[in-house]
């Protein structure tokens, strides 16, 4: 389950106030989700959380369930 709380971040960063995030969701199935705006979105993430990802947890991401499930962990420590 995504959170409303990312949902909200995500639209607000990618200027998309009706998409529906699920936890399958791609970048690429989102429209104008491309490596620049990645870069902004984790970056919006992390301000929101108050958390760091390393590069690597970042480059392991598959989709948006797995941003949830790495925002929980970090969270949890």
């Amino acid at each position: 389950m995504i959170s409303d709380r990312l949902k909200s971040v995500l639209q607000r960063e990618l200027g998309l106030p009706a998409f529906d995030f699920q936890p399958g969701t791609l970048a690429s199935d989102v429209p104008g989700w491309d490596s620049l705006r990645h870069v902004s979105v984790i970056a919006a993430v992390e301000r929101e959380y108050k958390v760091r990802f390393k590069s690597l947890e970042v480059i392991k991401l598959k989709n948006i369930g797995e941003l949830q499930a790495l925002v929980d962990r970090k969270l949890s420590v």
